[in-house]
């Protein structure tokens, strides 16, 4: 099931140490290059960006997963373990991360690394989009 390679492949980024625009599992990600790797690993195709901010703006995020092939909106009450969840703490959404049931995994600067925690009230609180990932038709 695809859901669950996704998974596999974000978990196995755990502990990779963060930096912008990373894309080396083991080496360097970022929430972007985790997601990325979790689709590639997966046997999708996915257009990846170089050159963004840190802190993307004017909806610049949103608007890159809408343009990959790979992905589809779905609607927040549908969202489940295996989707791309875009994320905002603040202004414009500027985070990613993997719905993994329980937990989340994502590439978090604040903690320099990869990590995989609970999905908490809170985390569920920042999520403003959600992706599934999808064979290109």
């Amino acid at each position: 099931m695809l859901a669950d390679d996704i998974i596999a492949a974000a978990r196995a980024c755990v502990e990779t140490p963060f930096r912008h625009q990373g894309r080396q599992p083991g080496v360097a990600l970022d929430c972007a290059g985790v997601a990325i790797q979790a689709a590639r690993a997966s046997g999708l195709s996915v257009a990846d960006l170089v050159g963004y901010a840190d802190r993307p703006k004017d909806a610049a995020l949103e608007a890159a997963l809408d343009a990959q092939p790979c992905l589809r909106r779905v609607p927040l009450p549908e969202m489940t373990a295996g989707d791309l969840l875009l994320m905002k703490f603040s202004g414009d959404p500027q985070h990613l991360a993997i719905h993994a049931g329980a937990t989340l995994i994502h590439a978090y600067a604040q903690i320099r690394k990869v990590c995989e925690h609970d999905f908490t009230p809170e985390w569920r609180g920042r999520v403003v989009r959600a992706y599934r990932f999808v064979e290109a038709a």
